[in-house]
């Protein structure tokens, strides 16, 4: 009850004065006196690493797998995570599971503390702690690994319109975050998907209403820094969700005009800096309202010093996206972009292709006189500040058994269930088929899986524990053959669930339009099939004749068993779509409007 309290409380203060919750308080005479000592005593190698914030491979600080030190020495020339921290002095370091980083609480927890370790060194001045991050927006973008709360995405939240649970999903994600050492989860996004066609965004966006997206974006920096103490980061400024081109295979360029920019895009930020926001990442997009010289906002002046800073007042961290993204190498060599991009205003400078070449471009830069040392000392302060005020430079190391027992707790999965329950949204029923009937049935369940949730097998298992003859048979991306042999099965049985994931985009995700080849299969056995979108809700548009659709908008288990609970009546779906779908070859139609939701 007390929680609960605390919550509604910090709630109530964080929307109607945002900044008498988050915003850091102005650095006091501790925080100045540390941040200008420690500054003093720093080489210029060592505040150049400040700047970066990189990848390292291995699950261990320095003793990691023969192969994850052989992709360090071709990467870094060190063969462990600890050496590229050691030589390099890099302020950040950023958790993936494909460098190996993410296996389980005890082994992240150690990681973290061996990687502190090595960049505090002999505790001498100038020697500062790591900022630990990952990508841990939650539904479709999540990296910790079981057990850690898996909780629905940003448009998944976006249907259930709470900004109680977007809180409380930060407060989660951000304890099980620090308890492991990371403080950055690279979240949330600010992004308002206006447009069904974006094949970066999507499901990542709170939804396509500006003012729902302000809100629900002001409640998770709230969440994860008054609830969790850890480093919120707004993305992807100035805005990513009217683009139909993929910043990490391309360049997008944004037509808003100005006042369609203020309108669409800038209150999410707004309402972020308001609620006191640690760090905003940029997106490598173009916005010829806001700068037309063609260059990405990453690398823009006019954009992140003009108008993040200038206009929008903000003055924390502001980190780049990932400098490996082909939108942001397109019109300047790896060497010139960390370089420009801090001399547009940004501080952080994440994920360089070449880490070698990027470091030394900057220390050049620097001799040379493109930049002064002291522009460098600015970011570095900021840098520092956003450190010592979520205070990791007074508690770098984590408790690992703490970290064990924090993971994935009971207390922690009930919340799960609980902010995933009014998320499922019924899009359609127009066969009264659901809720599904007390009958002995057999039930296929097929579709696009996913390796890492496994949501065909969970769908199955909850179907058999209500008494089905349930069947599995994953379809992801089917070929004709398998097309064919589903369909054939599916003819066998009284219902077939069928999972799509992205079906609309064939131009990327399913060039072959697979699922709506599947789908059509299915629906001409002439047996009940149910439709669900695991990811965007906008999948019914291109799937002609379905009559019972469903969205959970993301595969974790939590969106499957809320959505066998609904499918057989012992839920009601409270979901309301955050974002319009229109028709598939005509986006000026309507099929179902922003707010649509059925219940039963």
């Amino acid at each position: 009850m007390k929680t609960r309290l605390a919550v509604a409380t910090a709630l109530a203060v964080t929307l109607a004065h945002p900044a008498a919750v988050t915003r850091p308080a102005a650095a006091g005479p501790g925080e100045h006196g540390w941040i200008t000592s420690t500054l003093r005593h720093m080489s210029l190698e060592q505040k150049v690493g400040q700047l970066f914030v990189t990848y390292v491979y291995g699950g261990d600080a320095t003793d990691p797998a023969t192969a994850d030190r052989s992709a360090n020495r071709a990467a870094f020339g060190v063969e462990t995570p600890a050496d590229v921290v050691a030589r390099f002095h890099v302020g950040g370091v950023v958790y993936f599971s494909w460098s190996h980083n993410l296996d389980s609480p005890r082994q992240i927890a150690t990681l973290s503390n061996g990687l502190q370790r090595t960049a505090l060194g002999d505790g001498t001045k100038g020697r500062v702690p790591l900022v630990i991050s990952t990508d841990q927006e939650q539904g479709v973008v999540q990296r910790m690994p079981a057990p850690a709360a898996q909780f629905p995405g940003a448009m998944a939240l976006g249907a259930s319109r709470s900004v109680t649970d977007a809180f409380t999903a930060a407060q989660v994600t951000g304890r099980e975050l620090r308890a492991v050492g990371i403080h950055q989860p690279y979240a949330p996004t600010a992004d308002v998907n206006v447009n069904p066609a974006n094949p970066v965004i999507g499901v990542r966006s709170f939804g396509a209403d500006p003012a729902l997206v302000a809100r629900l974006t002001a409640a998770q920096v709230a969440g994860f820094q008054h609830g969790a103490g850890a480093t919120a980061v707004a993305k992807h400024f100035p805005g990513h969700g009217d683009t139909g081109t993929d910043s990490h295979t391309g360049l997008p360029v944004i037509n808003h005009t100005r006042a369609e920019w203020d309108r669409i895009d800038a209150p999410a930020f707004r309402s972020a800096i308001a609620a006191g926001v640690d760090s905003i990442m940029t997106a490598h997009i173009v916005v010829p309202s806001l700068d037309p010289t063609g260059d990405p906002a990453t690398l823009s002046p006019a954009i992140l010093t003009g108008v993040l800073r200038g206009e929008l007042g903000f003055d924390g961290v502001v980190v780049t996206d990932s400098l490996s993204m082909a939108g942001v190498r397109q019109k300047y060599g790896d060497a010139r972009v960390p370089v420009l991009a801090l001399k547009a205003g940004a501080d952080q400078l994440l994920m360089p292709p070449d880490f070698a070449l990027a470091y030394d471009a900057v220390l050049r830069a620097v001799r040379d006189g493109e930049l002064t040392e002291r522009r460098i000392d600015t970011s570095v302060r900021r840098i520092l500040a956003m450190k010592h005020r979520r205070g990791i430079t007074a508690s770098p190391l984590v408790n690992v058994d703490a970290a064990v027992a924090t993971v994935g707790s009971p207390a922690h999965q009930a919340t799960v269930t609980r902010v995933t329950d009014p998320t499922l949204t019924a899009i359609r029923n127009d066969a009264g088929l659901l809720p599904l009937a007390r009958a002995n049935r057999s039930v296929l369940v097929t579709g696009a899986d996913n390796a890492a949730f496994t949501p065909i097998a969970t769908l199955t298992n909850g179907f058999a524990a209500r008494g089905a003859r349930a069947t599995a048979r994953p379809a992801t991306l089917p070929s004709d053959a398998v097309i064919a042999a589903t369909a054939a099965e599916a003819a066998t049985h009284d219902l077939t669930v069928v999972l799509v994931n992205k079906a609309w985009d064939t131009a990327a995700s399913d060039r072959r339009a697979t699922q709506q080849r599947l789908v059509a299969a299915l629906l001409a056995t002439g047996k009940p099939v149910v439709v669900v979108a695991v990811r965007d809700p906008y999948d019914i548009a291109y799937l002609p004749g379905v009559r019972t659709y469903l969205a959970t908008y993301t595969y974790t288990s939590a969106a499957m068993e809320t959505l066998v609970r609904a499918l057989h009546g012992e839920l009601s779906p409270h979901g309301r779509l955050p974002v319009t779908i229109p028709a598939a070859n005509d986006p000026g139609v309507t099929l179902y409007p922003y707010g649509h939701g059925l219940t039963w």
